[in-house]
């Protein structure tokens, strides 16, 4: 923040406490913290210079782009850095810097996520399902229930038509089974006149 906007901050937090107001809470309404405020009261100007010197374990330049050259290389490109490092210790008896090193490098500029030279993986989103008419597409569920004594669970088998929201069949049962599901299946196909060899490849199922 600039003087000139730490100096409003001042002003305004001066006049709310003129008015009857905390200077503690108007500062925590300017989101800062009184002893910020008192210090800039003090002098506007931070003084803060951080560390002086320099680490004495900083990569160097010609270290970090070694890092980059072996992370590139056709031989560790599809490593972590948490392969690498042991990898190069083990086998070649080179220790340029720890795991943590590796990774601000490679986060700096950009390669932690694909090194390779052929495309980077994509992730491209399921084609949506759209139901143009009941009993088309069906989406279904199994929730636990507890049940009255503790550790004992029911298990609630729902089936739901996504065109029009109906809850076309239900059953609860003691355990999880695909063959229960299968006899829910038939039971509601009956019920709403479905062949079955339709819903076959439109039933589908819903974690939520």
């Amino acid at each position: 923040m600039c003087s000139d906007l730490r100096a409003i901050c001042i002003e305004l937090i001066k006049e709310a406490n003129l008015n009857g107001c905390r200077k503690e809470i108007a500062s925590k309404d300017c989101g800062l913290c009184i002893k910020t405020i008192e210090r800039w009261e003090k002098n506007l100007i931070d003084l803060r210079n951080g560390p002086k010197t320099i680490p004495a374990n900083k990569l160097s330049e010609f270290e970090r782009q070694k890092i980059i050259k072996i992370a590139t290389s056709e031989k560790y490109r599809d490593k972590s850095p948490w392969e690498i490092v042991p990898m190069l210790a083990d086998s070649e008896g080179i220790f340029i810097g720890s795991e943590s090193s590796f990774y601000r490098v490679l986060k700096k500029e950009k390669l932690l996520a694909h090194r390779g030279k052929s495309k980077g993986r994509t992730m491209d989103r399921p084609a949506p399902l759209i139901a143009k008419g009941p009993n088309e597409i069906w989406s279904w569920d199994i929730t636990y229930m507890k049940g009255p004594i503790r550790g004992q669970f029911y298990y609630l088998y729902l089936f739901m038509d996504i065109f029009s929201r109906k809850i076309v069949g239900h059953e609860v049962f003691e355990l999880e089974s695909m063959e229960l599901s299968a006899e829910i299946v038939d039971k509601i196909c009956k019920m709403e006149k479905i062949k079955k060899d339709k819903l076959y490849f439109t039933l589908i199922m819903v974690d939520q």
